[in-house]
């Protein structure tokens, strides 16, 4: 053990959490079967078997696209658990996009953010509307990255509209502190370099933080650190926890996702 393994242990907090995964996996085989047609699965952006996306179409002429990235501490899950959390946006008439991305320790954490910045500039070469991030913990760092002005070209940039990273891991030194480093293999120089923390406030995109008031004592720190270092507003939904957060994704009329689609 390590001095902070207890503290970023979600299931160890979430009761029934280890039927989490199969619950999502089953409700994610619903949606596309229900899609369909409309759902294109396993798009490439990069090289590698994992550097693909699913882009599910909007029913009518696409409002905006909401990319969704998710999370795994950057070592685990893939796009195909998460298809269920594009019914909210889809019901609001946005198209929806989820990459997957090449894991720890296979790869590095700057080397997914490279990777996710590929997926976002391959996802808007094909499409015209606005853009709209939301990641969870692992993945809502990720989405935070993308507003380094040194990750993505700056036309693809100027197109994101809204950002809501959930439950997001904002700053990664802590992280040194974990027996999980045995597979991300941070340092403190890249953990310093791929905390949003430490980046600028982003000037083109009105970014919303999303945090359940049932998580872990540590999800709450870094939410809060990320919207004090970045000046924008944090939300903490009742009742939540590190695994249900995300299920206003699904709700159109749910407060994130009138935030995201900018009803």
């Amino acid at each position: 053990m390590k001095p902070l393994d207890d503290a970023y242990a979600n299931a160890a907090y979430i009761e029934g959490a280890e039927a989490y995964p199969a619950r999502w996996a089953q409700a994610a085989q619903r949606m596309l079967d229900d899609l369909g047609a409309r759902a294109e699965v396993g798009l490439s952006y990069g090289p590698g078997e994992r550097q693909v996306f699913d882009f599910f179409n909007a029913s009518g002429v696409s409002r905006g696209t909401l990319i969704f990235v998710h999370g795994g501490y950057w070592k685990a899950f893939d796009r195909s658990l998460w298809s269920h959390l594009a019914a909210g946006a889809l019901k609001a008439g946005w198209s929806v996009a989820m990459p997957s991305y090449d894991l720890c320790p296979d790869a590095r954490i700057a080397e997914i953010t490279t990777q996710i910045a590929a997926a976002v500039t391959r996802i808007a070469d094909r499409t015209f509307e606005p853009i709209a991030l939301a990641g969870h913990s692992a993945g809502g760092h990720l989405v935070s990255r993308m507003m380094d002005p040194l990750i993505l070209p700056e036309p693809v940039r100027r197109r994101i509209a809204r950002i809501a990273p959930i439950s997001p891991v904002a700053d990664l030194l802590p992280l040194l502190e974990t027996s999980m480093n045995d597979i991300l293999r941070l340092d403190a120089q890249e953990a310093e370099a791929e905390s949003p923390t430490n980046m600028s406030r982003p000037q083109e995109a009105e970014v919303k933080i999303w945090v359940g008031e049932d998580e872990r004592p540590v999800f709450l720190e870094q939410a809060d650190a990320l919207a004090r270092a970045w000046g924008v507003r944090q939300v903490i939904v009742p009742g939540k926890h590190h695994f249900d957060v995300i299920d206003a994704l699904e709700n159109a009329d749910s407060d994130l996702v009138t935030f995201l689609t900018g009803q």
